[in-house]
């Protein structure tokens, strides 16, 4: 009985707390020259990860990752976009195909489409005969929700395994959404989700036209470390698609365990990815949702 009042004071006792971050922070990265080629033969020494300021070691080191993607394809198909809908899904539908082709078996991809509604067509599938076909099932409605679409499919992807991607299809900005751009990029963010949007230019191109939906979409692109494309229709779309493919296929996967961070009261961690060599650039996402100050204490 004694034994197990002692063990029960023990047991009793206040124990020190100690804070051990074992959240490993996943960062894909794709490098270039400056003439735009794709440089996938580097080290993990050529690389430097610092979290709020502070250099991290990086623990987690892929070239050319093989990790499975996880793919949102997201289809404008508000009124404007009518007349060119059927050309953008014929090379959407090849980019599917060439996408699940090759790399990695578990690659899978879900088809989103957005007017003044967002509508999942298909489930993430290593197929590209359910979404081809859902595909060739899409026409013009009024309104362009750009932002909610995005916040759905983060929503979607935030517990799936790998590296996750968006490609965004469309011809402008957001008109529709009850989403705005912070929420949709933070929805992104916290998904860990890259995104590519296509923002697909008339050949008919007036030079006057709103840019400000190109403008929030390269904002989301950078802050995730995407890259946005703006072809026309034709070769130009399908080499848009192509390119999207070669840097899936030469991305690096970095991650690290934060140490000595700064906290602060934002939750948001601002990452940076820097190569060792001046004469290349990285691409990456610009910060994470982590622990703060309120949370440390």
């Amino acid at each position: 009985w004694l034994w197990l009042a002692a063990a029960a004071a023990v047991q009793a006792q206040p124990q020190p707390v100690i804070r051990v971050n074992v959240n490993l922070v996943r960062v894909v990265a794709t490098v270039k020259t400056q003439a735009g080629e794709l440089v996938g033969e580097l080290a993990k020494g050529d690389f430097q990860i610092f979290d709020n300021g502070v250099a991290q070691e990086i623990a987690v080191f892929e070239r050319q990752t093989d990790q499975p993607l996880s793919v949102a394809l997201m289809v404008d198909t508000s009124g404007s976009t009518a007349k060119d809908l059927r050309y953008e899904t014929d090379s959407a539908a090849r980019f599917l195909r060439a996408l699940l082709g090759e790399g990695n078996r578990n690659d899978t991809v879900a088809l989103y489409s957005f007017n003044w509604q967002v509508t999942r067509h298909t489930n993430f599938s290593h197929s590209s005969v359910t979404p081809s076909n859902a595909l060739k099932t899409l026409h013009g409605e009024a309104g362009t929700s750009l932002y909610d679409a995005i916040y759905l499919a983060a929503h979607d992807l935030e517990d799936r395994e790998g590296r996750k991607v968006m490609v965004i299809v469309t011809d402008g900005g957001d008109t529709t959404s009850s989403t705005d751009l912070k929420k949709a990029l933070n929805a992104a963010q916290l998904a860990d989700a890259v995104i590519y949007p296509v923002v697909v230019i008339p050949i008919t191109n007036d030079a006057g036209r709103n840019i400000g939906g190109e403008n929030a979409l390269k904002f989301m692109a950078d802050g995730t470390g995407g890259r946005t494309f703006l072809p026309s229709l034709g070769a130009e779309l399908d080499r848009a698609f192509s390119d999207i493919i070669s840097e899936l296929r030469t991305q690096y996967l970095l991650g690290f365990y934060p140490h000595n961070v700064p906290l602060n009261k934002d939750p948001f961690h601002k990452l940076e990815t820097r190569v060792k060599r001046p004469e290349l650039r990285v691409s990456a996402r610009n910060g994470y949702y982590g622990e703060s100050e309120r949370q440390e204490r």
